[in-house]
């Protein structure tokens, strides 16, 4: 465990409000409002407009991904990535801090934190609670947007966090990675369908574990303890120092499970960025599982 030497994944609503009052907002500190929401539900870019951290910029999750992709929120190309957050004034050297408005404390953020290690930015934090607890707490929000001076930020893909559909495959046999899906159990098992899809069944890549995403988090919205985090895993019988690759329906939820390993001292979880939503439509049916009609996904 290297744990003494990692980035710090979280900061606190305290420590940014310190942050923000004492000026330290700009080329080396940005904030980032990541929230997303299920179409017809809430909107998120106009909830940004209305309210938001002071000098925050909003990380449009839908424009900063590959749009030619058939699956959904696949990550965009190394350049796409650099020139849309170069955009946002965050250079190589910028500390990025990351929160979203879901009323769980936090949805999008751990995907968006993942998202820049992944592109080989190290100093990037999600904020603990995320704007739930900003807004509880009775911090300052604006509705000023923010506008950055652009900034330079070189992108490098680091591979050993991502997986593909083939190397996910291919693992079915060889077993080198633990596998570890974040959805709900009842989209897990297949009894309950996947909202907001068409064409895509419920159910799970054979041989994977199931950890609720929302089980990581306490429910005034805060991320639970290492303490806490490592019993999960050792109760659900995930060996933190053994490979371990985080799936979930689309890439996003499956971050949450990078985050919660990340701070019990394990940084290299790699992410099944296609997730469920690739798996269901390339995979032999006999390598999904599903408890729903008809047995297979």
């Amino acid at each position: 465990m290297v744990q003494q030497v990692l980035y710090r994944a979280l900061v606190s609503t305290k420590w940014l409000a310190e942050s923000l009052r004492s000026g330290k907002l700009g080329p080396s500190l940005r904030v980032l409002d990541a929230s997303w929401y299920s179409p017809g539900t809430r909107e998120a870019r106009k909830e940004y407009r209305e309210r938001h951290v002071p000098g925050a910029s909003f990380f449009d999750i839908e424009e900063c991904r590959d749009t030619a992709s058939p699956y959904e929120m696949m990550l965009p190309s190394e350049e796409h990535f650099g020139d849309y957050v170069g955009r946002l004034g965050i250079s190589n050297d910028t500390h990025v801090v990351v929160y979203d408005g879901d009323n769980l404390g936090s949805f999008y953020a751990p995907r968006v934190w993942w998202m820049f290690r992944v592109f080989g930015h190290r100093t990037v934090s999600v904020l603990n609670g995320g704007f739930r607890n900003w807004l509880k707490e009775g911090h300052p929000v604006t509705s000023e947007p923010s506008h950055p001076e652009p900034a330079i930020f070189k992108a490098t893909l680091d591979r050993s966090l991502l997986k593909t559909y083939e190397q996910v495959l291919e693992n079915l046999e060889s077993r080198r990675f633990q596998l570890v899906d974040s959805r709900s159990q009842g989209r897990y098992s297949g009894t309950e369908p996947e909202p907001d899809a068409v064409g895509l069944g419920s159910g799970h890549i054979r041989g994977s574990v199931n950890m609720p995403f929302m089980d990581f988090l306490t429910a005034d919205g805060f991320e639970k303890s290492p303490e806490e985090l490592r019993a999960m895993f050792q109760g659900k019988k995930v060996d933190l120092s053994k490979p371990l690759i985080a799936t979930c329906r689309k890439g996003v939820t499956a971050c949450h499970i990078a985050l919660a390993a990340y701070l019990c001292g394990k940084p290299d979880v790699a992410v099944y960025d296609g997730s469920w939503s690739e798996w269901f439509r390339r995979a032999p049916p006999e390598t999904r599982v599903s408890q729903g009609k008809g047995g297979k996904a």
